[in-house]
């Protein structure tokens, strides 16, 4: 995946605000430092921003986990907490502060819980929580965001389509992170001549963006199962014109993989339809940002989705791809597999430890197999279970090293 991380870009601003220092608005910005390995072991710097919501709580668990896999395959992790979203808004009223994007920065890689919360849904746009995975996405410069969807056969009745159309699924969805119409100029709320509020966003994006995320599909697709389905507005808007034709040129250097291409609103129709027609999707922000999560309901829920954000160079940001859940924060009813399923996405993607990342990918199969469920999850025959017992139950996974089967 490292070699299809090629090129550096020039991200479109966005509007923002200076961080905060957590202790004093003048001082530089901390500097994470690490003591030495123990002798034979690799010691790797990770960032931890639990924020919002059940972030806390699943960030915990799935540090536990790590902990423990990285421990059995010779490895250390120094871990700094750090907050960010609502957390730091209520700290230090950004939702960014210096020290955080520090320590995120100068880590080997991030582990993100969840951000934001209906207690800050009426503060201005550049003081709302969810903010901070704009501003860590843009300066971070992690363009290529990987979201697996996989149907395990322990949770195929857990999704809402028939079983013959859900069994099988497995696709991963290769979405653009730091262009189109969430970063492009101009945007804005203004007046009109005719005294009306209008709002705007611009659809942007260069050749070169397009081009290396395309890149990072084609390599992705190359390694699975050698399809490849850019998704698109090719027949209404002048930017999907583009990323067709671009796409398009840079299949000829990749003859193993079969392109098709598709309109967005097609794709979401066969998501439902035929999901097993899918093997690897490229597409945009926006287009990646909806059907990403149409994808997770396949899976039986949105809480059993990793994904991991990369660049061409730094600390790659892994994390679930729900939200905060503020309805259930606090009452250890959260799924933490997912961001379990995250920190062995960091492991594979951000620090190459292909065998820890094994280790707790069977352990959470080995779990599912076992029964136990969370409340999102759970059919009856099963054992319901709050988010720290599966976190315990893929704990107790992790030691016995188990081969699971999917």
């Amino acid at each position: 995946m490292a070699a299809a991380l090629q090129t550096n870009t020039r991200l479109n601003p966005i509007n923002v605000v200076p961080g905060r220092s957590l202790t004093n608005p003048s001082r530089a910005p901390c500097r994470v430092r690490c003591a030495a390995a123990s002798p034979g072991k690799k010691r790797f710097n990770i960032a931890l921003l639990p924020g919002d919501g059940i972030g806390p709580e699943v960030i915990s668990v799935a540090k536990n986990v790590l902990q423990q896999a990285g421990s059995l395959e010779g490895l250390e992790f120094n871990f700094q907490e750090m907050p960010v979203g609502g957390a730091a808004l209520d700290l230090v009223g950004v939702p960014l502060p210096e020290e955080s994007f520090a320590a995120a920065k100068q880590s080997d890689a991030i582990l993100l819980g969840a951000i934001g919360g209906y207690k800050w849904d009426n503060n201005e746009k550049h003081l709302r929580p969810e903010m901070a995975l704009f501003y860590l996405r843009r300066d971070l410069k992690v363009f290529a965001n990987l979201r697996p969807a996989t149907v395990l056969p322990q949770l195929v009745d857990a999704s809402t389509l028939k079983r013959e159309v859900a069994e099988g699924v497995d696709m991963m969805i290769v979405r653009e992170l730091t262009g189109g119409i969430y970063f492009g100029e101009p945007r804005g709320i203004k007046t009109n001549e005719n005294g009306e509020e209008v709002g705007f966003n611009t659809e942007f994006y260069a050749a070169h963006e397009i081009d290396r995320i395309a890149r990072v599909a084609f390599e992705t697709a190359r390694k699975r199962r050698g399809k490849l389905c850019s998704v698109d507005k090719a027949n209404v808007l002048d930017a999907s014109i583009l990323w067709r034709r671009r796409v398009t040129a840079l299949a000829s250097e990749y003859p193993d993989v079969e392109l098709t291409h598709m309109y967005v609103d097609n794709a979401a129709m066969q998501l439902i339809r035929d999901p097993k027609q899918f093997d690897t999707i490229v597409t945009n922000n926006i287009f990646g940002d909806i059907l990403s999560d149409e994808a997770s309901m396949i899976t039986g829920s949105i809480g059993m989705l990793p994904s991991a954000s990369l660049g061409v160079s730094g600390p790659g940001l892994f994390e679930p791809i729900h939200g905060s859940a503020p309805d259930i924060a606090g009452q250890d009813k959260a799924n933490p597999l997912a961001t379990i399923l995250s920190a062995a996405m960091l492991l594979k993607y951000g620090l190459g430890e292909e065998k820890a990342a094994k280790r707790i990918e069977d352990a959470v199969l080995d779990t599912l197999n076992k029964g136990f469920r969370t409340g999102d999850i759970y059919s009856p025959g099963n054992k319901l279970v709050g988010c720290k017992e599966m976190g315990e139950e893929v704990l107790k996974s992790v030691d016995s090293k188990v081969t699971a089967t999917v």
